[in-house]
């Protein structure tokens, strides 16, 4: 019986340019007097790579009988002598030869190893949902019995364990119930995915949080009270270490995003920014006695925000502009992104010096950031993500359920997408892809978009809730590439794994990147 066939995966690595071995530019040896050779009766070359026509007698694998050789016992000598008088070899044609078609032989390598005709090919036999797989369904009971939801979700500095928040972010009067911070180990033994390794209760709703860069056990958190708190996960019994308190600085809206920002006047050391939909981005630096005290501060108010041709059907006012949602540019440490209610990004500035149009009285005088306004989405901006891998791209998406990719350089979008008919929440650039980025919708999916395969539809499409329970966040996991972690209205993170397809990138990827951000709109 047969053996059964086995079933290959083959997979052309970038870079690969049609041979599977890089061949140097060297000549190929003379042939060697003496030596065995594999060719016999040769007819000259006629400035080609094949060889002359050649003997039919191919003794080199058959015998004289109808039996093979090597299991003969009584005619194996005969065979063997036969054999030997059968190969002779004229050892100065073989040479002539192999000096004839030496130039042709290496001409071609040579034009196999530079040619392009193979980049970017990959064949793929899997189905589409072996691309994405769920390594996790990760939840804390107690939460989901308050009907909370996840608001927000973060690796840490390992990549080995994941945080998420919870909260709710749909209407109710919720602003001072209960709620939680978990963390989950995935590396550790015996994980249970029902029991958090770590879990902080906390007296109001948290509506963001942010591991700590290069410090795996500290996590920022910004809640609905307006406050900004910090916890160390390494201490069980009391990890909160920091907070603002309630002062005439702090937050008076909830806070929709945390970062944390190197100080540019003290080495390794971080501060933390908030962003809130009281219109204020705010700074602060650690005090000794546990408080965080306002360093620096900006206001977004109508008034000061860049008018444009395409923006005049917007009523500009004195009021304050709500921030919604904030990222930084990776190329430059002073530019960030900022979306906001009313349904427009913001491209900003920490390097501002007008003073902003705020009435409310702060410690610190607060700065007008905006630069340019860009084209606006049809409702709130929820979320907006810098592209690691070009200083001008940047995506934003919100309750209009579009995607729009946007250059800094412009107002108007590059390419808008509408990939869910609800609400679109949170939208992140894969950190090893550059033309990757995912989605989290209103509709219960988490949305995989790769601009390589396609500029209109998902490449993948993960139905991660029942019921068509929106998904509020996901996060990429920056030190284990093929982690995504995605939370949702149910309260529950699932963590999914992605092929090859999401986390090895193409040969060209990067200059069609380019080719997407040079696009010029009318």
């Amino acid at each position: 019986m047969p053996p059964p066939r086995q079933r290959w995966r083959l997979r052309w690595r970038p870079g690969a340019r049609g041979l599977a071995v890089p061949l140097p530019e060297a000549k190929l040896p003379p042939a060697r007097r003496g030596a065995p050779a594999p060719f016999t009766n040769m007819a000259p070359a006629q400035k080609s790579c094949q060889t002359g026509k050649i003997s039919t007698a191919e003794v080199a694998v058959q015998s004289h009988t109808s039996q093979d050789a090597g299991v003969q016992t009584d005619q194996s000598k005969d065979a063997a002598r036969d054999f030997q008088q059968e190969v002779q070899v004229d050892y100065t044609r073989l040479l002539s030869f192999l000096q004839r078609v030496e130039d042709v032989v290496i001409k071609e390598l040579n034009k196999n190893w530079k040619s392009h005709a193979f980049d970017g090919f990959e064949v793929n036999w899997t189905d589409q949902n072996e691309t994405v797989s769920c390594l996790h369904t990760l939840s804390y009971p107690d939460a989901q019995d308050q009907n909370l939801q996840v608001t927000s979700v973060s690796w840490n500095a390992t990549g080995s364990v994941v945080a998420c928040s919870y909260g709710r972010l749909d209407d109710g009067d919720w602003g001072t119930e209960k709620s939680y911070v978990c963390t989950w180990n995935l590396d550790r033994r015996g994980l249970n995915p029902q029991r958090p390794d770590l879990v902080v209760d906390v007296p109001s709703s948290v509506m963001c949080l942010a591991f700590h860069p290069s410090q795996p056990s500290l996590i920022v958190g910004g809640l609905f009270s307006g406050e900004v708190v910090v916890w160390d996960t390494s201490r069980i019994e009391d990890p909160l270490i920091l907070r603002t308190g309630m002062t005439d600085d702090t937050h008076t809206d909830p806070v929709y995003q945390v970062n944390w920002l190197p100080d540019a006047k003290h080495g390794n050391h971080f501060q933390l920014l908030s962003a809130s939909t009281d219109g204020k981005i705010l700074v602060w630096r650690e005090e000794r006695d546990g408080r965080l005290a306002l360093a620096e501060g900006f206001a977004l108010v109508a008034q000061q925000i860049p008018r444009s041709i395409q923006l005049k059907k917007l009523a500009w006012g004195e009021a304050a502009v709500g921030v919604t949602s904030l990222s930084f540019s990776h190329f430059d440490p002073r530019v960030f992104v900022v979306g906001v209610e009313g349904g427009y990004s913001l491209k900003c500035s920490t390097a501002a010096q007008t003073e902003a149009l705020h009435r409310t009285g702060t410690s610190v005088p607060l700065r007008a950031p905006a630069e340019l306004a860009f084209t606006p989405h049809g409702g709130p901006v929820y979320s907006v993500s810098c592209s690691p891998f070009h200083r001008n791209l940047f995506l934003s998406c919100g309750t209009d359920g579009h995607v729009h990719l946007h250059s800094m350089l412009q107002a108007q979008p590059l390419i808008s997408l509408q990939l869910s008919k609800k609400y679109l929440f949170c939208v992140r650039w894969s950190p090893v892809r550059p033309l990757v980025f995912a989605a989290a919708s209103g509709e219960g999916d988490v949305q995989l978009f790769d601009f390589e395969k396609s500029s209109q539809k998902p490449a993948v499409s993960i139905k991660q809730t029942t019921a068509e329970s929106p998904v509020y966040c996901l996060e990429f996991n920056v030190k284990q590439t093929q982690l995504l972690a995605a939370g949702d209205a149910t309260g529950t993170v699932k963590v999914w794994q992605l092929s090859s397809d999401f986390t090895e990138q193409g040969p060209r990827e990067m200059n069609h990147l380019e080719q997407l951000a040079s696009e010029v709109t009318d």
